[in-house]
């Protein structure tokens, strides 16, 4: 038999036999075996226990007269530990106890000795069914309660004519079970239509959905309502009740965060692509660069211009190109940023070497309302004597942070205004470092102390949709907690904002290495250099910055031709190997020269990494690079294989 609440086969059900006379229970059991599983007893006390221990017990067939105790008796007190429906056996006229247990409710029927074998068995069989039913309802009942009380949804059940069944949308989310209430009564009047009209929607096609937009004191929130058709059950030789009389079932559920999650993601995913896009963009903007500037440079050392005016044109082609790096760097660390490479960092040069940038970008104008109020750069609370000690930091990251930190502050004053750049020294206090201080300061339209506490939360923003992702800050957080150093936000509704970056100063031995690496750079004895690039100017420019410092230089357009030399028995003190090359590319040649010549060193060349995709504790030039950097890059990766 199948079940009318879904298609798994019902099991046997369990039935117990009690009756004193040892032959009864082998009759009964011959009758009764091949429809149920069957337990036996000559013991009535016996029995209670077999109950205790077989919850599942559906029927007990049981003898009137019986020593110690009866049969009513008996079936009075399994009812108090079994929920199993009960079938009394008299052999004798006992009327008044057989109608007795009767309105007890503790039997079902009854039946004489002798029985008729067919009436008795489909006797049985009813009772079955009936325990089965009744467990059955129960079971939903249950279900269905601790569905209402404990699904964070809002359940609405109704009839067809909108009138509520059973809801979950009291304040204690305890299930009502008020009559005649229309289900439209339990929603606001803003959402009564859109239900109304749903209801329409679902009679019609089975299902609808909706989404319902609320504020709440000014905070906007979104309301998923599903909705289904509950089709009565199929009768036997019959149809399903007509639509028009189908029971629904409401669900409600805030799904605010949700959204906002997802356009975080979406927001992430152009995030990505603009990464990827930016990443092969600044990798081929950077090869022209390096060609360059490099150009440039060694045309200024092999032939100085003697005309003051040539000489003005190659640096300002040097100064544009020199930009351009600048603008490349900035979309590479903005669409991927790099891992912080900490480095001594003159605070005040670099600031100072963004103010053109930061004057352009805080200069805007929008398409829908003309002209909006411009804001101005004021430098005056930055040194002009260049005393302030270097910092460990990046210079890159540190500079994005700076123009994210001067963007943010121009979006805060929508009519204009100032905003000012300071920097100062602080001492140690209570065993710290010296730091750096930082400051940007605006005087927008600040932000409450709740807000403060959040403005770090990655995603977290309190710009509008469209207009910002909230990774800004927890990007520039996350950088400076990679320096040792840290952020500190004062802030008020009306008065601005004032943002400090607490760079840690540059440790004297830590500048000391530094210097020390550029002298032994500087200090470098000539060398023989392998160096790989697909692009030939790069390449030419590359060989020729090596041989001003007196190393022999072998140039080569692939990793194969790297490999071959090798496996020809040339002899290199260095490969420089650039990182994305067609072919076999640079990370390729590395590893197969880790594994053929394990002792050779590698300087990595690109002007676009993957951070995720570098050789383990490879050493990386980035392009465009200068000499100087070249020379660097050279001797250290040099000392590191030392």
């Amino acid at each position: 038999m199948r079940s009318v609440y879904g298609n798994a086969p019902q099991a046997r059900s369990r039935i117990l036999l009690v009756d004193d006379e040892p032959e009864i229970l082998v009759a009964l059991t011959d009758l009764l075996e091949d429809e149920f599983d069957i337990l036996s007893s000559t013991d009535p006390l016996d029995a209670l226990n077999i109950l205790r221990d077989s919850p599942d017990v559906a029927v007990i067939v049981s003898d009137q007269r019986m020593p110690n105790l009866n049969g009513d008796a008996f079936l009075a007190q399994a009812r108090e530990i079994s929920d199993a429906r009960g079938i009394l056996l008299t052999g004798y006229a006992d009327l008044a106890a057989v109608v007795a247990a009767l309105n007890q409710g503790r039997i079902q029927f009854y039946a004489h000795k002798p029985w008729e074998s067919d009436a008795l068995r489909a006797m049985v069989r009813e009772v079955a069914e009936h325990y089965r039913l009744e467990r059955a309802l129960l079971t939903e009942r249950v279900l269905l309660h601790g569905l209402m009380e404990t699904l964070p949804l809002g359940l609405v059940f109704s009839d067809a004519q909108g009138r509520v069944i059973r809801h979950n949308l009291t304040p204690d989310r305890q299930v009502s079970e008020e009559e005649g209430v229309l289900e439209t009564s339990l929603y606001p009047e803003t959402e009564r239509a859109a239900i109304e009209a749903m209801r329409a929607r679902t009679q019609e096609r089975g299902q609808d959905e909706h989404l319902v937009e609320t504020v709440d004191d000014d905070v906007t929130h979104w309301h998923e309502f599903i909705r289904a058709a509950l089709p009565w059950p199929r009768r036997p030789g019959g149809d399903l009740e007509p639509i028009n009389k189908r029971w629904q079932v409401g669900i409600e559920r805030d799904v605010t965060e949700r959204l906002a999650m997802e356009l975080r993601l979406r927001q992430d995913d152009k995030m990505r692509a603009l990464g990827t896009l930016s990443g092969g963009i600044a990798h081929d903007f950077n090869n022209l660069l390096t060609a360059i500037l490099g150009s440039l440079e060694l045309l200024s050392d092999l032939s100085p211009p003697s005309d003051p005016m040539a000489t003005k044109l190659l640096e300002n082609a040097a100064e544009s190109a020199r930009r351009g790096t600048v603008l490349t760097r900035r979309l590479l660390e903005f669409g991927r940023p790099k891992p912080t490479t900490l480095q001594p960092v003159p605070v005040i040069a670099l600031i100072s070497g963004m103010r053109d940038l930061l004057a352009q970008s805080l200069n805007r104008r929008t398409d829908t309302e003309g002209e909006t109020g411009r804001c101005t750069l004021d430098l005056a609370g930055v040194p002009s004597d260049l005393k302030l000690p270097p910092v460990m930091s990046d210079p890159g990251q540190l500079e994005m942070a700076l123009l994210n930190l001067c963007i943010n502050a121009r979006d805060a004053m929508p009519q204009g205004g100032s905003i000012a750049i300071a920097a100062h020294y602080a001492e140690a206090t209570q065993g710290g470092s010296d730091h750096v201080v930082v400051t940007v300061a605006d005087h927008g339209c600040g932000m409450p102390p709740e807000v403060v506490a959040r403005i770090f939360e990655p995603f977290f923003t309190t710009k509008g949709i469209g207009s910002g992702t909230g990774l800004g800050l927890s990007t520039i957080y996350g950088f400076l907690r990679r320096c040792n150093g840290d952020i500190q936000v004062q802030s008020m509704p009306g008065e601005g904002t004032r943002m400090a970056l607490w760079l840690p100063v540059c440790q004297e031995a830590e500048c000391e290495q530094a210097e020390s690496e550029a002298d032994s750079a500087e200090t470098l004895s000539p060398q023989r250099i392998l160096v790989a690039d697909d692009e030939d100017g790069v390449r030419l420019v590359t060989e020729q910055f090596l041989r001003q410092d007196k190393h022999e230089v072998v140039g080569v357009s692939d990793g194969t031709d790297v490999i071959a030399l090798i496996e020809a028995g040339e002899k290199f003190d260095l490969v420089a190997l650039d990182l994305l090359m067609p072919g076999m590319s640079g990370r390729e040649c590395g590893e197969i020269l880790g594994k053929i010549a394990p002792d050779l060193p590698i300087l990595y060349i690109s002007g676009y990494a993957d951070p995720d995709n570098l050789p383990e504790g490879a050493f990386v030039l980035g392009k465009p690079f200068t000499p100087q950097m070249l020379r660097r890059a050279v001797a250290n990766a040099l000392r590191r294989n030392s």
